[in-house]
């Protein structure tokens, strides 16, 4: 017997056609709506695309689903675009046009030049042939790690950059602990130097001392005392400070111990050498036989600029002492720089106060009052690659010279700038140096100079020092939270973005070693006093 049919039962719609109840597993979804005489592309047209790209297709005012419609809401903050350039068109062939092709031809053949065109064709297409470069074709320069990062080290905390430049913090006013050494007088002589009247830069005899934080006696008095919970130099200060601007790799050694913070730099740390060309569009290569390399170019600024702020001293005459020497001056006969030490406390917030070693270049006599230096020099390696030649432009267009100096070198600048706040400075001196050669690189020979106010040079490198300090006191606070034991800042050398790491004791030492620790009964005995000793010393 076949299979019984049953009819579905049929509901008459009267005032149109189509459903006049929502099933039960309809009931909710978007509907719309539409009339008997509809045409059936705007039944199906739930996303009106066709309504809106022709505007009478479905007839004069239409009605609208505002359930179809669409909102834009706000991008999320995590979304970034890899590349936002357009994208190159390629280049298609022209349409082919009959008529004008064969006119041309028509009168090539009536001149006779028709094989004198065939064999120009080619070179002629050669020649305008454009050549296109796409962003990711050029070469992308990598750059090292200032510090070879251990498999054991545990990385603490990661913060990118975009999250320091949003931090504030109003500092008071600092207060002065000690004042030690001396300042030589500025040679006003050097401001009259021109490119034309140039000088040769002097290897000066005298010795720089580069002590870190923990091996200060002033500031282990001060620790000793309890005059504060942090204590730091400015070089490392102002690093810390200036983190956005960076690009190249750094560390700072963080020591936590009974409520107080030291920060310090390793031994050989790149933080001894100037950076030259840092944030410059075109990299600088890691070539170490290379002089135009990163590393032979922070050598040479390095050495310029300790020779520089020397050479411009008057060595022989009125000197302003103070009453503390220096407190780093050695038992042999080595002569060291004239270099003043200043020695202030900031306060960081209610229970944690933080004391800085500041460095002073000189003392300049202006206007009947002593007003306290810092003595920069800027070096000019290749104007090729820099794309202004300092003995062409320095002498007229010195703020062209200048805004090349911002551009290529804002972190180096901006370091200084902040060090000078710091320190209390009344004036930058700025002296540009060149080489003697464009292929030499120990010999050099001053330009011209250039004198600055550091809160009117902050403003125009738009150096915020509320943002400065807020990053100091943000990185301050999640290093006091942390158990007692040793931490290393690092930044990242391909990415903007700071690293802390929870690093042994015995880190960098030189007997540290990745490999494991043998057993009690390998273990020579005669080792474990040295270790004993070692241990009672840290």
């Amino acid at each position: 017997m076949p299979a019984p049919f049953e009819v579905p039962g049929i509901v008459d719609n009267a005032d149109g056609w189509g459903p006049t109840t929502v099933p039960e597993q309809l009931e909710g979804l978007p509907y719309a709506p539409f009339g008997k005489g509809d045409k059936v592309g705007r039944i199906s047209d739930f996303t009106q695309t066709g309504f809106n790209k022709y505007g009478n297709r479905y007839g004069q005012n239409q009605p609208t689903v505002a359930v179809f419609n669409f909102f834009h809401n706000e991008d999320e903050d995590s979304f970034h675009l890899v590349d936002n350039k357009p994208a190159q068109r390629k280049q298609g062939m022209r349409r082919f046009q009959p008529n004008r092709f064969q006119q041309r031809r028509n009168e090539q053949n009536q001149r006779g030049d028709m094989q004198v065109h065939q064999d120009r064709q080619p070179r002629k297409q050669q020649n305008k042939r454009p050549q296109f470069f796409h962003r990711n074709e050029q070469r992308q320069v990598v750059h090292s790690s200032s510090v070879d990062i251990r498999p054991e080290w545990v990385v603490v905390e990661q913060i990118p950059f975009t999250s320091l430049t949003k931090l504030n913090y109003q500092a008071p006013a600092p207060e002065d602990l000690a004042f030690c050494g001396q300042l030589e007088y500025y040679d006003k002589s050097y401001d009259r130097l021109t490119p034309k009247t140039d000088k040769a830069l002097k290897k000066t005899p005298r010795a720089f001392r580069s002590v870190t934080t923990s091996d200060d006696p002033v500031i282990r008095q001060y620790a000793k005392e309890d005059a504060a919970q942090v204590f730091i130099t400015d070089s490392l200060l102002t690093t810390l400070m200036c983190t956005p601007r960076s690009v190249y790799s750094w560390d700072i050694l963080v020591t936590r111990a009974a409520g107080r913070l030291f920060f310090d730099k390793r031994d050989g740390s790149s933080l001894d050498m100037l950076t030259v060309a840092e944030t410059s569009p075109e990299a600088i290569p890691e070539d170490k036989d290379n002089i135009n390399g990163m590393q032979q170019l922070s050598l040479e600024a390095t050495a310029i600029n300790q020779n520089f702020s020397q050479q411009v001293l008057l060595q022989e005459g009125k000197k302003l002492t103070y009453d503390q020497p220096n407190p780093f001056v050695g038992e042999g006969n080595e002569e060291l720089a004239a270099v003043a030490y200043r020695y202030r406390k900031v306060k960081m917030n209610d229970e944690v106060d933080l004391v800085v070693r500041c460095e002073l270049d000189g003392v300049m006599n202006y206007k009947g009052q002593d007003q306290l230096l810092s003595i920069k020099a800027l070096n000019e390696f290749d104007p090729k690659l820099t794309g202004v030649d300092w003995r062409q432009k320095l002498e007229n267009q010195r703020g062209a010279v200048l805004a090349t100096e911002l551009k290529n070198n804002a972190n180096k600048l901006a370091k200084w700038t902040a060090a000078a706040l710091i320190s209390g400075a009344d004036m930058i001196k700025l002296g540009y140096v060149s080489r003697a050669s464009l292929r030499d690189n120990l010999h050099h020979t001053v330009l011209g100079t250039q004198v600055c106010k550091p809160k009117d040079f902050a403003q125009q490198i738009n150096l915020n020092m509320d943002n400065c300090w807020g990053i100091v006191r943000a990185l301050v606070d999640l290093c006091m939270k942390m158990e007692d034991g040793k931490y290393l800042i690092v930044k990242d050398p391909n990415k903007q973005l700071l690293r802390l790491y929870s690093v042994p004791e015995d880190a960098f030492q030189e007997n540290y070693s990745e490999e494991p620790i043998p057993d009690a009964e390998e273990a020579p005995i005669a080792d474990e006093p040295a270790k004993a000793d070692a241990a009672d010393e840290e």
